[in-house]
């Protein structure tokens, strides 16, 4: 009997940090992981930086249930629409609740905040949004692990926190075997 693929979900708006969202991609992707790039209308989304990206699917015609992980690419606009927009904030609320691993990076923490989901967690985001978050224990770290929640700091930290993402889902050898021809160990 085969082992089914683990499902991570990405949620994705315009203005979202290129960087961020393709490097998790990719290191899921490379992890054998099943991605699923899901934005507010499905089609194409524009990156903070001018860059597009095809999307899978609506956020309303996915479900935190049917995946392993919600993950969240940051980019301030990104962040807003993630923290405005109705299904997003259900998708957030179902997979906190559902125990799932949950992913934020850069600024996207603050669409975890308006969730709600995230009071009194270890956490950490981008530099200088520390005030943003005072209900939560902020920490300074690159990549910081609070149970089931992995947060990280910005587009330079974006190999290290999709590698704890691989290691929280398949395991620290898995993402050691990841990251060995990606030379990054």
């Amino acid at each position: 009997m085969t082992e089914q693929r683990k499902r991570v979900l990405v949620l994705v708006a315009d203005g979202f940090e290129e960087i961020e969202a393709v490097t998790l991609i990719d290191v899921l992707r490379r992890a054998d992981l099943d991605v699923t790039v899901s934005s507010p209308d499905g089609g194409m989304v524009n990156g903070a930086h001018a860059i597009c990206m095809a999307t899978e699917r609506r956020f309303a015609d996915v479900k935190a249930a049917d995946h392993d992980a919600l993950v969240l690419p940051g980019g301030s606009n990104n962040a807003r629409t993630l923290a405005s927009h109705a299904e997003a904030q259900r998708l957030i609320k179902e997979a906190r609740a559902l125990d799932k691993v949950v992913g934020a990076i850069c600024a996207a923490p603050l669409a975890l905040k308006a969730a709600g989901v995230i009071q009194g967690a270890q956490i950490t985001s981008f530099p200088g949004m520390e005030r943003d978050f005072a209900g939560e224990k902020y920490r300074q770290e690159r990549v910081v692990k609070d149970g089931r929640l992995i947060t990280s700091r910005g587009p330079g930290t974006s190999l290290e926190f999709a590698l704890a993402l691989v290691g929280e889902l398949c395991g620290a050898a898995k993402a050691a075997a990841v990251a060995e021809p990606m030379v990054v160990r």
